[in-house]
């Protein structure tokens, strides 16, 4: 595959303080890719490095076969070729539909610019919405105005950001589901910021998860999920307990439970404690009045429960197929697939 965007070594400080340290992140042609992590972490400052709106202290950047930004050569955002979409999607709102997709054809003949406008709101399913302003269109609707835009020009990058954080929670996977085949039938290249896990597992191809101003891991949305690796991407990508349990061989580990089969991410000696990862949908609770071990908390989650049971000192999330009860006895079983050992 060829690459879109490399960025090696980056540093980049804002007001004195260092909010990004020698990171690198490469970015294949027709990638989807999502920088994760919690408020703070430098997901934004990333992308706006990228975008050319910060400088770097350090580091360098290239955009296909272009150095955009290496402290002596310095490209400005208008010679990147890179689209911007913002949380707020920035809208004119005296221009219409048609004229805000239009804005950035500035300098072609009209013939030419109203067949792609017409292209993209096509593309985008609002064609019947050329005329309207941008307030009298739903949250969605506008989000698509905005990546209509954007895709006018045809930018060699995409940048979101948050981009679906004012999108009702009842249509934003639809959203979602829609933009991702848009943007998949066009080869499209987009970084987007997120800080929900379900948004990037829905949206991108890849992850960079993100934590202090460093990335802690970089790859596919399934190798961080089932091979984080350290516990600060497992816990970020869903959680679950740790079960302390001793390596004896190949895939097997003992725990206080038996017997578990479970992959390693990480290098750990034989005989060597360590801790196991044990996601919710890995246990299974069943009522049994021969064990000691009894249901402390239930959680209900709508379409499911999870309860909370003790397990040698540890509290283990689990879920069941049958009802239980607080106080009520129950048998626990784990399933080997998903299962981490850290060291």
């Amino acid at each position: 595959m060829t690459t879109a965007l490399s960025i090696k070594n980056l540093s980049c400080q804002y007001d004195g303080q260092t909010i990004l340290e020698s990171l690198s992140l490469e970015v294949e042609q027709g990638e989807i890719v999502c920088l994760l992590g919690a408020s703070g972490c430098g997901k934004t400052t990333l992308l706006k490095a990228v975008a050319g709106l910060l400088p770097l202290s350090q580091g360098v950047m290239t955009l296909g076969d272009r150095v955009i930004d290496n402290g002596e050569t310095w490209l400005a955002p208008e010679q990147r070729n890179i689209g911007m979409i913002f949380q707020d999607y920035a809208l004119f709102p005296h221009l219409t539909v048609a004229q805000n997709v239009a804005f950035g054809l500035k300098g072609m003949a009209k013939q030419e610019q109203d067949t792609i406008v017409a292209n993209m709101l096509t593309l985008v399913h609002l064609e019947k919405f050329s005329d309207r302003y941008p307030h009298q269109l739903s949250g969605g609707q506008q989000q698509r105005v905005a990546i209509a835009r954007s895709l006018a020009y045809k930018p060699d990058l995409l940048l979101l950001d948050e981009p679906f954080s004012n999108i009702d929670t009842q249509v934003r996977h639809e959203l979602i589901r829609e933009i991702r085949k848009i943007f998949k039938k066009q080869g499209v290249t987009a970084i987007f910021v997120t800080h929900s896990r379900e948004e990037a597992f829905a949206f991108a191809d890849k992850m960079a998860v993100m934590n202090q101003g460093v990335i802690e891991q970089y790859g596919t949305v399934s190798e961080l999920y089932f091979c984080p690796s350290s516990k600060f991407v497992a816990d970020f990508l869903g959680g679950g307990s740790y079960l302390a349990a001793r390596y004896l061989s190949g895939s097997t580990y003992t725990t206080a439970i038996g017997q578990i089969e479970a992959s390693s991410c990480n290098l750990i000696d034989q005989g060597a404690e360590c801790q196991l990862l044990v996601r919710p949908q890995h246990v299974q609770l069943r009522a049994s009045d021969s064990s000691s071990i009894a249901i402390l908390e239930q959680h209900f989650m709508g379409d499911h429960c999870r309860y909370v049971v003790e397990i040698e000192g540890t509290k283990v999330l689990g879920t069941s197929m049958e009802a239980l009860d607080v106080g009520q006895n129950v048998a626990v079983s784990v399933e080997s697939q998903g299962i981490v050992a850290f060291a």
